[in-house]
């Protein structure tokens, strides 16, 4: 199995829910498939969403919600 990371577009602040009161996009350890969101990254009020470029058995994040972020931060895991 190998492992892929998912980066940061841009600098900005990492969301993993779309508004504070909703739940996540995923949860660490969910599968994945192209195209999925698996958060945003906010830069003076844009949002920018975060895709799954491929499909696997599960997640892992490596940054938490609300996490300032740089361009090509790996966010995310993909377990393919």
């Amino acid at each position: 199995m190998s492992t892929l990371d998912l980066v940061s577009p841009l600098p900005g602040t990492f969301y993993r829910r779309p508004s504070p009161d909703s739940p996540p996009f995923k949860d660490d350890g969910e599968a994945v498939a192209v195209g999925d969101v698996i958060g945003l990254v906010e830069v003076m009020k844009n949002f920018q969403e975060v895709t799954a470029e491929v499909a696997g058995d599960g997640v892992r994040f490596l940054v938490e919600d609300a996490e300032a972020v740089m361009a090509g931060q790996v966010l995310a895991q993909v377990d393919a």
